[in-house]
Order: structure tokens, then sequence, then C-alpha cells
């Protein structure tokens, strides 16, 4: 392998995307360019093959990767402070693993784990459509909702690294039971599991009126935390946000601009994430470089 702390080159980081469908890694520059990118199906079996499939990712794009600082990981959560134990609710497989350690180990440099939207948040604002924007919030509206929240070019982190969590905002007073325990978040009535539910069919095959009112109630939640964090900014992605197109962005905007009235928050926008299928990769790229003090999100 390569030295990954050699002089006269850029930084890159091994950027590492924890799906529960899929697992993807990639090498990524201090440009925010993916220059390698190996893709694997999560096993749905035991820890020991989950593991030794994001060894296989990991090292293949290692091999000769030049100077290497980190590894950035986005995954779903929930997870400790820090990243250090990871279970997300998408992989059965995984409850209370120490993927930062063990990669640490395994690759021999620091290895950084934070919430997927979170790494979305930051990504989005090193590369995509938040860029020198110093105050907005990104989110995940796909098979769950998730968030991240930058204010004053700081990610938000909270206590135990979990703040910006806008799939469990309370949309729907009384409405459909959230598996949190709460009833009516804004994740048990848009994701694309309630969709699928509700319609007993696929979200990407939801009618228009289900578009529809997916895009309002995102609207809805957008809003209180433009009204609570003072900001006018909120990207959006995710397979349910992205394919449903410009109906749900639409609806979200009417409804924002409904909702969203106070002084500070009026003329608050919502604008398809700008990293596109790249994102996964770039946020958990942004993670590594965040981790190891080369990259902050401003304005």
């Amino acid at each position: 392998m390569a030295d990954r702390h050699g002089a006269g080159m850029d930084p890159r980081v091994i950027a590492l995307d924890v799906g529960g469908t899929k697992l993807e890694a990639g090498l990524v520059d201090h440009d925010g360019a993916i220059l390698r990118r190996v893709v694997a199906s999560t096993p749905a079996s035991e820890p020991a093959e989950l593991w030794e499939t994001v060894t296989r990712l990991v090292d293949e794009v290692a091999s000769d990767a030049g100077p290497v600082v980190a590894v950035g990981v986005g995954a779903g959560g929930p997870m400790t402070a820090g990243g250090e134990l990871l279970s997300p609710l998408n992989i059965p497989a995984w409850r209370g693993f120490p993927l930062k350690e063990r990669l640490s180990d395994h690759l021999g440099i620091a290895a950084y784990v934070d919430n997927d939207a979170k790494a979305l948040a930051l990504g989005e604002g090193w590369r995509g459509a938040a860029r020198g924007v110093a105050d907005y919030l990104a989110m995940v509206v796909s098979t769950g909702v998730g968030g991240g929240i930058v204010l004053g070019g700081v990610l938000v982190d909270g206590a135990a690294g979990n703040a910006g969590h806008i799939g469990h905002v309370i949309v729907e007073p009384d409405g459909r039971p959230c598996r949190c325990g709460a009833a009516g978040c804004l994740e048990a009535e848009a994701s694309g599991t309630a969709i699928a539910e509700i319609t007993g069919r696929p979200a990407r095959e939801a009618p228009v009126e289900r578009r529809v009112r997916t895009g309002t109630l995102v609207g809805r939640a957008v809003a209180s935390v433009a009204n609570l964090l003072d900001l006018r900014l909120a990207v959006v992605a995710g397979s349910v946000a992205l394919g449903f197109g410009d109906v749900f962005i639409d609806a979200a905007q009417a409804e924002l601009d409904r909702s969203a009235c106070l002084e500070f928050s009026r003329g608050a926008r919502i604008r398809p994430a700008g990293c596109g299928r790249d994102g996964p990769l770039i946020g958990a790229a942004a993670v590594g470089f965040r981790g190891h003090g080369l990259v902050v999100t401003h304005g």
C-alpha cells in the first residue's frame, strides 16, 4: 500500500456509506472529487459477514490510495456519542458494534463515524446546494427520515450526537404510531416505509395526492425548524423526496410559505440536494475531513 501520509499530495480520505441495502466505499480528495468507488449489497446475516464485506471494500479502495489521512463513515443510527458504538435500525446484524475502533485498527488510521443525515449536511455545505450558506437544515426523506443542522457554519451535534432528528418532529397530532413510541412523527407519516404501509404499494408508485401530502408534511416540519432556529434554507435528499420530484418540492414549499411567517423565517426555501447520487460518499468524506480538522462547513 502506498504511503498514506506522503508529502506533496493533497490529503484524501476513505469514505464509507453504511446502508441497509448497500455498502459503498470511495476514495475522496480534498476538493470532493470521488477518485474511486466500490459497492456491495449489505449482508443480512451475521455481524462477521457484514464486517468482512466492509473490510473488503475499504481494502480495495485503500490499495495504492496515496496520502489517506482518515476514514469517514455515514451510517444510520442510533449510535453512542462520537459514533463509538453503532446500532443501525436498518441493519439488525449490528447492535452496539464498535465500527469506529475496528476500522481504525484495521487500516491504521483514525476513523470518524456520524449519522448519515448529519453527514449529508456536511457534504451539502461543502460541495452541494448549501455551499456558502452558514445556517441551514439538510434532510433525507427515504425509507426513513433524518436530518442534520448547521448553524453559524458549524454542524450541531447534540449531547449524544443525535441533533437534527427532524423525522421525529410531530406533524400530525394523534397521527400514526411511530417506532420511536410517539405518534404523528414525520417519519411515521411521510417516510417511504410509511407511504408503503398507507397505500399498500411501494413509495415509488404512490399516487399524486400522496406525493402532495408527503411534501406538505415535510414543509410543515421544515417550517417548525425554521421558526425555531432562525434559518432560511432546507436541502432535501432521499429516494422519496427526489423521486417524487417537483410535485413534492412545490407542495413542501407551499406549506413552508404558509407556516413560516415570522419576520426571520419568512421566505425560507426548500431545495433539492446538490450532490445527487454522490451525496452519501461526499458526506462520509466530509465526516472524515472534519474529524481530521481539514474541512468545516462555513458560510
